[in-house]
């Protein structure tokens, strides 16, 4: 497998991972390009298991959601992947809406619950995930304060210069954060509550993982993310307590795609890596990287939260992608000001 690693303008060619490592052998069935907004690693643990079973070739540019969007965009006409792995509901709308994907329905669909699957086979969802709160347990005893419960625990004074969240103009996760204010609180409310928000943030991150991450490192008190990226550093012993908005919030479907006019020699292997995303073992791996898998046969992650324990709110995913645009652009204007510097 060899992987590409987007930073900035640079990219560095990585390779040695799995069946197509630089110089290994491997059954002969093919190559396949993929973009992926899976953590590196996740998408290595994935795509190796795909490479194991069929033998073929995985190349992987690993990507924010909103890089990828904006990568695919400007290769229209001649796209340089074949799939995209790892997309938020919005963005997979969007793109759709842009013509840069092709329907195609897996032959496991029947798995998937209808109510999560698109009408035309634009994408298949894969998995699931809430939005949730990670304070570092340090901070909170050293500040003597609570774990935040709501979206209004945040404005605190006590979270001064202590928040993090990705750009919703680079991340999916961050989108849906503020797509799920605008739909909880009405447009100029959640802006109103943005900008008050704001005097509290110390880092809008590039990638919706990096703010759970940050806290787990102490060098924010709370991150915002989805509940798998806090899940993620917990697992690896970072101090970090969960919480998540009584007040509401919400999920997000995460999914995969055929990009229109991908490279005809590659078109069999990326339908075939569509269906094993929906396959057990996939499926079981997704639970392994404590998400919330779509089949309901699926392991479940064993400290996940069901979705119907929270308070979630009735998300709109066509209205928030086409949104999307406007949204941003307001955000940009009212927020943290056009063009500023992700951390």
């Amino acid at each position: 497998m060899k992987v590409t690693r987007s930073l900035g303008m640079t990219s560095i060619l990585l390779c040695g991972i799995g069946l197509a490592a630089c110089g290994g052998e491997s059954e002969d069935n093919g190559s396949l390009t993929v973009y992926t907004a899976f953590p590196e690693q996740e998408a290595v643990s994935y795509l190796e298991a795909f490479e194991e079973e069929t033998g073929i070739d995985v190349n992987f540019v690993r990507l924010s959601g909103g890089q990828i969007l904006a990568r695919m965009q400007s290769e229209e006409g001649n796209p340089q992947a074949s799939v995209w792995y790892g997309g938020a509901t919005e963005e997979l709308i969007n793109a759709s809406n842009e013509g840069l994907l092709e329907a195609y329905e897996p032959e496991s669909a029947s798995v998937i619950p209808e109510e999560h699957t698109d009408d035309d086979w634009m994408w298949t969802p894969v998995s699931l995930a809430a939005v949730g709160f990670a304070s570092n347990e340090d901070w909170l005893a050293q500040s003597g304060v609570d774990a935040p419960e709501s979206w209004e625990d945040l404005l605190d004074e006590s979270f001064s210069d202590n928040v993090s969240i990705a750009h919703p103009a680079a991340s999916g996760t961050a989108y849906t954060v503020l797509a799920t204010l605008v739909q909880l609180m009405g447009e100029d409310e959640a802006f109103d509550y943005l900008a008050e928000l704001n005097e509290n943030i110390r880092q809008y991150t590039d990638t919706g993982p990096a703010p759970a991450n940050n806290a787990g490192l102490g060098e924010v008190g709370t991150g915002i993310a989805m509940t798998h990226d806090i899940f993620a550093p917990i697992s690896e012993g970072y101090p970090i307590e969960i919480s998540y908005p009584e007040d509401g919030t919400a999920y997000e479907e995460v999914g995969v795609a055929l990009i229109n006019g991908a490279p005809e020699e590659e078109k069999e292997n990326a339908k075939e890596l569509i269906d094993w995303t929906v396959s057990k073992e996939a499926q079981n791996l997704i639970a392994e990287h404590n998400r919330l898998p779509l089949d309901s046969n699926a392991e479940i992650p064993d400290d996940a939260v069901p979705l119907d324990e929270l308070n979630t709110i009735d998300y709109d995913g066509e209205k928030a992608a086409e949104m999307r645009g406007e949204l941003i652009d307001r955000f940009e204007e009212e927020i943290v000001g056009e063009g500023a510097a992700l951390d």
